[in-house]
């Protein structure tokens, strides 16, 4: 596949020592290859913590919308465990 972009870029001994290796060894074919199958990983990685940020984001809107609502659960974090696990016994008791 013919280069879209070429970028010239400096890396720390290290990091071309082990790029080398990575090639040499036979489990990539250039550095280049090593180099994007690398930025596939950082992106993935950013989608992944963008997602959870949003998610937690969306959870914490949820429970401030319930607190101006007045429609959270009263009480401490112990007493909701407390409550859920009386729930779940009472529906499993016959």
């Amino acid at each position: 596949m013919p280069a879209r972009n070429t970028k010239s870029i400096a890396l720390m001994p290290h990091w071309g020592q082990w790029i080398d290796d990575l090639v040499d060894s036979g489990e990539y074919q250039s550095a280049s290859e090593v180099v994007r199958d690398g930025l596939r990983a950082l992106r993935d990685g950013h989608d992944h913590h963008a997602a959870q940020l949003t998610e937690i984001r969306a959870r914490i809107r949820k429970s401030l919308d319930a607190a101006d609502s007045g429609t959270y659960a009263q009480g401490s974090g112990e007493d909701a465990v407390v409550r859920a696990f009386e729930s779940a016994r009472t529906r499993t008791t016959p």
